[in-house]
């Protein structure tokens, strides 16, 4: 066998097994430092803040990092604060209309069931006494294992649930935990970031400092891009929903506009977890018009949901369109919610890697062409 091919195989094997064995140390690593994963990403964010407040107001660092995560603490507080005031008003709203609009539905339901429901189990009766002793039973068995077959599903969703309130309980205390190491990591990265980059500076050559910070760069501007068009998209649902429950002059539209705008972020779900039960309710209850309009706006938001998220996310990080829906499609059904972030991201990461010539340093050792490094 010629030697030549000999060593490409051996350093191919190399390359995969360094791969394989790189993100499976990574992927397991993550789960135990992942809050400092979170505080080094937060640290890059605000550190141009810090620098602003330590060199042009002349604070201490330590005293500009607590200064930003004070302000970065009071806004997020701020408008979960704004958030909980409507949406407590439009719960006490909601707490005095509720109870009228089931009585009119109850009132519906039996009118129904005496017009309809009765009158049709009457005709299946006769049918049913019509028909041979063998097909009784036939019948009766398919009915019984349709019975027990939604008995059991619905069963397992009980103990499921049931089984998910002590776990959700469970997890209080490790985000706790989670938001107090995540903060302190944060601030400790954050004071000691400049010194930081000085090592690696130092340990790493000219040529690698340089594809590092490529890299560093992409990653912080897909990361930014994301949260930029994930904002951008909810408030565009924000607002069209808005416009739609002030169009069908709905009480407290800005509450209702705002926690749809929020559930847009579940993947699948999304605004029809609200839109679609509150228009089959105004169609039972007798508002059809309400109904039509409900289903008319959700149409319209999930339309311009799947057409704005791909050019959003490809204008924001900066990747051809369908590149970025395949990778949030596959994304997130590896991963999950976190997989409509961890796509997009390996995605940008990929692009940089390939940007700053990996992948062609790799194919000049595999194939030992020292010329081509």
């Amino acid at each position: 066998m010629n030697p030549h091919y000999v060593s490409i195989f051996g350093r191919i094997l190399l390359v995969v097994s360094l791969t394989i064995l790189s993100f499976w140390f990574l992927y397991h690593l993550s789960h135990l430092i992942y809050p400092f994963i979170i505080a080094f990403i937060l640290s890059l964010m605000i550190n141009p803040f810090v620098n602003l407040l330590e060199n042009r107001l002349r604070f201490p660092r330590s005293l500009a990092i607590l200064t930003t995560l004070l302000l970065l603490f009071c806004s997020v507080a701020g408008i979960l604060v704004l958030l909980f005031t409507e949406i407590v008003a439009g719960a006490e709203y909601l707490a005095k209309s509720v109870p009228q609009n089931f009585t009119h539905l109850v009132l519906y339901i039996e009118q129904f069931l005496g017009e309809q429901i009765i009158p049709l189990y009457n005709k299946l009766s006769s049918f049913f006494n019509s028909l041979e002793n063998e097909q009784q039973i036939a019948m009766m068995t398919n009915i019984q294992n349709v019975g027990d077959t939604l008995s059991e599903t619905v069963g397992t969703f009980i103990q499921r649930f049931l089984q998910s309130i002590p776990i959700v309980f469970t997890w209080l205390p490790n985000a706790a935990t989670f938001f107090i190491f995540s903060l302190l990591a944060t601030f400790f990265i954050s004071k000691d970031l400049n010194k930081l980059k000085g090592k690696i500076n130092k340990v790493f050559p000219p040529k690698v400092k340089k594809s590092l910070r490529t890299i560093v760069i992409e990653l912080k501007f897909a990361l930014t891009g994301f949260l930029k068009a994930q904002l951008t998209l909810i408030s565009i649902t924000t607002i069209i929903v808005l416009i739609g429950l002030l169009i069908l002059r709905i009480d407290y539209a800005i509450t209702i506009a705002l926690i749809v705008g929020f559930v847009d972020l579940l993947p699948y779900l999304g605004t029809g977890v609200i839109l679609v039960p509150w228009a089959l309710y105004s169609f039972l209850s007798g508002n059809n018009a309400l109904g039509i309009g409900l289903l008319v706006l959700y149409v319209v938001v999930a339309v311009q949901r799947q057409i704005m998220e791909p050019k959003v996310l490809s204008s924001s990080i900066g990747i051809d369109p369908l590149a970025t829906l395949i990778a949030v499609f596959i994304g997130f059904q590896l991963f999950g919610f976190f997989g409509l972030i961890i796509g997009p991201t390996s995605l940008v990461l990929f692009n940089t890697i390939h940007k700053v010539g990996v992948f062609h340093h790799l194919l000049a050792f595999i194939l030992d062409n020292k010329k081509k490094i």
